[in-house]
Formats: C-alpha cells, structure tokens, sequence
C-alpha cells in the first residue's frame, strides 16, 4: 500500500529520514533523488523542490550528523579540570559513535560530497575539533607547558586517532575472525581510555 505523501517541510524530512533507511540497508551507493521519490510515492521532481541533487540530501545528512555529534562532545561536564574535561569528552564521543553507528559511519567512513560546494556540512566537524584542540590547549596550561601550535594539533590528532580506532573496531567484520574470548572487546573502551590517559599524562605530567 502506497505511503499518505508529504508536502512542503514534512516532504523534507520524510526525504532525508528515507535516505536514511536507504543508506542503512542499501549502501549510500544505491542513494538517489529518484529512488526516494519511488518510496515516498511522491513524483519524481517532489524532492528536488528541496535537495538540488543527490549530493545536496547526503550532505544535509551529514550536517545534522555533524551537529549532534559536536552537541554530545560540548554538552558534558565542563569542571576547570582539564584533564576530566577531556576524558568526559572522550567518553562522549565514543558514546555517540555506539548510539548512532550509521551517521558515524557516514561522517568518518564515507566519501563525502565536495566541502566547497557545501560549506555548511563541515561546520560542526570543524567546532568539534576545536574543542578537542583547545582541551589539549588547557591541559598544556593546567600542567605548566609552552606548547607549540603544531604539536597541540598533532596531540589532538591522536587523541582522536585512538577514538576513532576504538569507536570503529567493533563496527569492524575483521575482528570476528580472531577468535577472541567473549566479551573482551567489550573491555576495549575502558582499556582504551585508561591507556590514552596514562600516554597524556606522560605528556603532561600533573604538577606536584
């Protein structure tokens, strides 16, 4: 039985949420305005009063993904500590990546539509870095360090390395085949995060 057929904004969002089903079950591959409009069983122009091409719904997709994902990293506890900032940030960004596997699929494991052609898309991913940066930026502060731009940059790219690396090993087929014992993987976070806190604070040691 055909959908009832959305108009105007409604149209809009039942767009970007059937893409996403299409994303999730097909590939973005199979992603298109034609393939939507099918679904919908609205007329295959219906989405292009919105999305200017298949490019333009992947994009906003990814916007939104962006923002909730920045939202999580910038919503928890801001203490002064930046050391517990930092960890608090950390936990958030892994707890995003479990809750939402498709859109973190999507931001850090898809070919992306052409940034200058849609600057808003990697707005979001831009702060959210930032906030990485500028944590490492405090706790170079809180532990008496003059630290060099370029490094507080390539320390931001690995604290986010590992992340990525501990967000995407159990999305991974791979890690099936080892035949590890059950329920080790599940360790990993906390493994993961107790490692990269004792490596930052070899970087940074407290002050006594």
């Amino acid at each position: 039985m055909a959908r009832p057929k959305a108009a105007g904004r409604d149209l809009r969002e039942a767009c970007i949420a059937e893409a996403l089903k299409i994303i999730e079950t097909d590939g973005v591959e199979q992603l298109s305005l034609r393939e939507i409009s099918r679904r919908l069983g609205v007329s295959h122009q219906a989405p292009y009063k919105h999305f200017a091409s298949r490019d333009h719904i992947l994009a906003e997709i990814v916007r939104q993904a962006f923002d909730a994902f920045a939202a999580e990293l910038d919503g928890g506890p801001h203490t002064g500590d930046a050391r517990a900032d930092m960890s608090a940030m950390g936990e958030a960004y892994l707890r995003y990546a479990r809750a939402h596997p498709l859109q973190y699929r999507l931001m850090f494991g898809t070919p992306l539509p052409n940034p200058a052609e849609h600057p808003d898309m990697m707005h979001s991913a831009r702060h959210a870095f930032a906030l990485l940066h500028d944590c490492i930026g405090a706790l170079a502060r809180q532990t008496g360090q003059s630290l060099a731009d370029e490094t507080r940059v390539l320390d931001a790219l690995y604290v986010w390395a590992t992340l990525h690396g501990m967000a995407s090993m159990p999305q991974t087929s791979a890690v099936g085949t080892l035949g590890l014992p059950e329920g080790l993987l599940q360790a990993l976070t906390g493994h993961g995060m107790q490692r990269m806190g004792s490596a930052m604070d070899a970087a940074y040691p407290p002050q006594e």
